[in-house]
């Protein structure tokens, strides 16, 4: 199956919703979010609501989604499933405000819901890019004001800077949100960080790039101020690729992003890029990733709207 069709059991009815994520988490059976227990009882009928399982060990009672982002949320769970679809679904992304208007929630209920999908689109595994053989572009955009810095005459002076890299085999993208000033001690940690030095790394003509590329196994870049683009395959374009997918998502779609917030949408940015057709993933694959990732990372109302994103 490619394509998913929006009247599915699992889009219209909670139950199949619910069905739908125990057949992800557990497919094998409960597993106790408390103790890791596989020793569990289901409680059906009475006054149990419905998928209460009972762990036999710590006795604690749980449900599919005790332990997720969907934790305690009172939007049944067939329009959780919606949401997280519409959202891996939408290329671009797609606006809090159209999933108000798509799932009759309120606009307030609609962001909340958009901040909890992105914290599951978040990556599990952050190990490093490349390797042996591999080729890893690495380049940086400028995008909203960044208010901590001081008004400037060059645009670029006071905005958000994002350092992207695009691991060329595999189509992962891995975007940050660079708060520090870009020094070549401060672009070293990030690359050493983020990619094996095995690699081969290709960037523009930036300064800071120059010392830690001697680290890796190759460092070739092209010089954009005196109007190179490509040079055989030495090139950045797959990763300013990404960056006009990003651009037209955050000005045509989101149009205003807080620069509290910039780091949750840079994930879902590289989650659709790095789990897109190109890289043999549909939509339906890429919604049942993100619901994986919806494990571990409770999220509130008051972390999500507190400065440190």
């Amino acid at each position: 199956m490619t394509d998913a069709n929006l009247f599915e059991p699992r889009f219209q009815n909670a139950d199949a919703a619910r069905e739908h994520l125990e057949a992800i988490h557990w497919p094998n059976g409960p597993v106790c979010p408390h103790c890791k227990s596989k020793n569990a009882t289901r409680l059906e009928g009475g006054k149990h609501r419905p998928g209460l399982v009972q762990c036999n060990n710590c006795r604690k009672q749980f449900t599919v989604t005790v332990g997720t982002v969907f934790e305690r949320s009172k939007v049944p769970l067939n329009k959780w499933l919606l949401a997280t679809h519409l959202m891996c679904a939408s290329k671009k992304g797609i606006s809090a405000h159209q999933l108000h208007r798509m799932l009759g929630v309120t606009y307030k209920t609609a962001w909340f819901m958009a901040h909890r999908i992105r914290e599951a689109m978040k990556p599990s595994d952050d190990g490093p890019m490349g390797g042996p053989g591999g080729t890893v572009e690495v380049d940086e955009t400028y995008f909203g004001k960044d208010k901590t810095k001081p008004k400037s005459r060059m645009a670029m002076r006071h905005m958000n800077r994002i350092v992207s890299l695009v691991d060329r085999a595999t189509g992962r993208s891995t975007s940050i949100v660079f708060t520090e000033p870009f020094t070549t001690e401060n672009v070293s940690r990030l690359l050493y960080t983020k990619i094996d030095r095995r690699s081969r790394l290709i960037t523009d003509e930036a300064k800071a790039y120059k010392g830690p590329g001697k680290q890796f196994a190759k460092h070739e870049s092209v010089y954009h101020f005196g109007g190179e683009y490509v040079r055989g395959d030495v090139t950045t374009n797959t990763v300013e690729g990404f960056f006009g997918i990003f651009k037209r998502g955050m000005r045509g779609v989101y149009q205003h992003c807080g620069q509290q917030h910039l780091n949750r949408y840079v994930a879902e940015f590289d989650f659709r890029y790095t789990n897109r057709t190109a890289c043999g993933v549909n939509d339906v694959e890429r919604t049942d990733i993100a619901l994986k990732g919806i494990a571990g990372k409770r999220l509130t109302y008051r972390r999500t709207s507190a400065i440190a994103a």
